[in-house]
């Protein structure tokens, strides 16, 4: 694990010799200065941050670059630990799908610096499908044998989810260790975790996606054979035991993702509490979801003071935070941050974090943030939604808000309300907009059911207060006898209030 920063020159430099063939065919530029992780200048911290002490306790462990290789041992792939350091990125796009891929692998290029590696080279080839054997076809995985050697790198990582022949195949070619886009994003996943229900679930997304790929080599992993067959045919004595140690490993690994699956249903009834006690008190909620490094846990910060760690990389944040706002009119609702998304979101993940994603669909209003300043925004929109399909969250109220508005034009707000005519323009950095954004959540918060009017007692001043904290107050008027109060309130806190009914004028 290693201390994210922001992608240096030379790692730019990289990324951009590996596009450098396909902005020649074109001779247009199709990048702008946004990427998927945003440079030195405007990725600070603003004054509603926090301290972020927990940003402070993950960058105290570096990673020292160059102590560690292995090109050499390619064998037993995994059941090594996962060690990015130097890559190489490879990638196949068909034809008329060249800007997608550039942004895509852009953004492959931004999950492996945020796991840790340095990217050095890629290969980023037009086909119309991959290969099925080696994903690039036998020609291109020589010549990226030649650019791992040339640049000493020690990993390949694949622009999308490979099979494990593909991965297999790639390796004896290469000569180094092979992965995926999925292998990365549960590394960054795993690293990222804290609480007990977040590790639990990102394990088990692990194991789901070793099981079907693990492999070995040698006596350890020797078929049964025997006779004059066995062995070369070396005659009786000579039979194996049989897959023994892949099989235990098989069994082993089961045995963990159902105790697994256990353990994150018995974390569900406290979390069911929770959610139990706003609804009983008519609390409304308010689920921050979208794309990673959109700006969610800034936004959250900027209209809470919530102090929630805030990073420039993807998936900084895992864990679903839940702070607890007031509306102008003084009512309360909760605004909750959920963990990002990313195109081709490994579904092991979508799985595992289900129950997380669960906050996003017991939410009044969905507040859907998108980073405004990416170079494919309606990507962003269709990824994010897509997952929430997945999940049954589909029809819920959406609040769309494009963040980092300081960093557009007027151009390019332009085309982007083109995209959603009523989404709303923020910067978490500057302030811009966040005081319409708390207005326009205001509005689409639900009003409470029952309009009451009352003459509260001076000693019930306890209904007085659930009035002002679940409720929206009209009017009120102090008297002699009491509070009188107009009222739109809860079921609940209406027939508390029933024995005060005053009468209508």
């Amino acid at each position: 694990m290693t201390e994210t920063t922001t992608p240096s020159s030379e790692e730019a430099t990289a990324v951009d010799r590996v596009l450098a063939n396909a902005d020649r065919r074109t001779e247009v530029r199709v990048f702008g200065a946004a990427q998927a992780l945003q440079d030195a200048a405007t990725a600070g911290h603003g004054s509603s941050d926090g301290d972020q002490w927990d940003l402070e306790d993950r960058h105290a462990l570096r990673r020292v670059v160059g102590l560690s290789t292995e090109l050499e041992d390619v064998t037993e792939v995994e059941y090594r630990q996962l060690r990015l350091e130097n890559v190489v990125l490879v990638g196949v796009y068909p034809q008329g799908a060249q800007e997608e891929a550039e942004n895509s692998l852009r953004e492959l290029a931004a999950l492996a610096e945020t796991a840790g590696a340095v990217v050095l080279d890629g290969v980023l080839q037009r086909r119309p499908h991959p290969d099925a054997a080696t994903y690039i076809g036998r020609g291109k995985a020589q010549e990226l044998k030649d650019i791992v050697a040339a640049t000493g790198a020690d990993t390949v990582i694949a622009d999308t989810e490979l099979a494990p022949s593909q991965r297999r195949a790639l390796e004896d070619v290469v000569k180094v260790k092979v992965i995926d886009r999925t292998t990365v994003i549960l590394d960054i996943f795993s690293q990222h975790a804290k609480s007990r229900e977040g590790k639990a679930q990102v394990e088990l997304a692990q194991l789901e996606y070793l099981l079907p790929r693990l492999r070995g080599w040698g006596e350890s992993m020797s078929r049964q054979a025997g006779g004059q067959v066995g062995a070369g045919g070396a005659g009786m004595g000579s039979r194996g035991p049989g897959e023994t140690k892949i099989e235990l490993d098989r069994r082993r690994i089961r045995t963990k993702m159902a105790l697994l699956r256990k353990q994150i249903r018995d974390f569900a009834p406290a979390r069911e509490a929770k959610r139990a006690e706003r609804k009983r008190n008519t609390i409304p909620s308010v689920a921050i979801a979208g794309y990673t490094n959109a700006g969610k846990s800034s936004l959250l910060n900027a209209l809470t003071s919530a102090g929630v760690l805030v990073e420039n990389a993807l998936f900084a944040t895992l864990d679903a935070t839940v702070r607890r706002s007031e509306t102008s009119d003084g009512r309360v609702y909760t605004l909750t941050d959920t963990v990002g998304f990313v195109r081709n979101l490994p579904h092991q993940l979508v799985e595992a974090f289900r129950s997380t994603l669960e906050e996003v669909g017991d939410a009044d209003v969905v507040l859907h943030v998108v980073d405004g300043s990416h170079p494919d925004p309606a990507g962003q929109l269709q990824t994010v939604r897509d997952v929430m399909g997945d999940v049954g969250v589909r029809d819920m109220p959406e609040i769309v808000v494009f963040n980092k508005a300081d960093l557009i034009d007027d151009d390019e707000r332009l085309v982007l309300r083109g995209l959603e005519p009523k989404a709303h323009f923020v910067s978490s950095r500057s302030g811009e907009g966040i005081a319409e954004l708390r207005a326009a959540i205001e509005e689409e918060l639900p009003k409470p059911a029952v309009e009451v009017r009352a003459l509260i007692p001076y000693d019930r001043g306890d209904l007085v207060a659930a009035i002002h904290a679940t409720g929206m107050l009209l009017s009120v008027e102090h008297r002699e006898e009491g509070t009188a109060v107009h009222a739109r309130v809860s079921e609940r806190l209406a027939a508390d209030l029933a024995g005060f009914a005053a009468p209508t004028a």
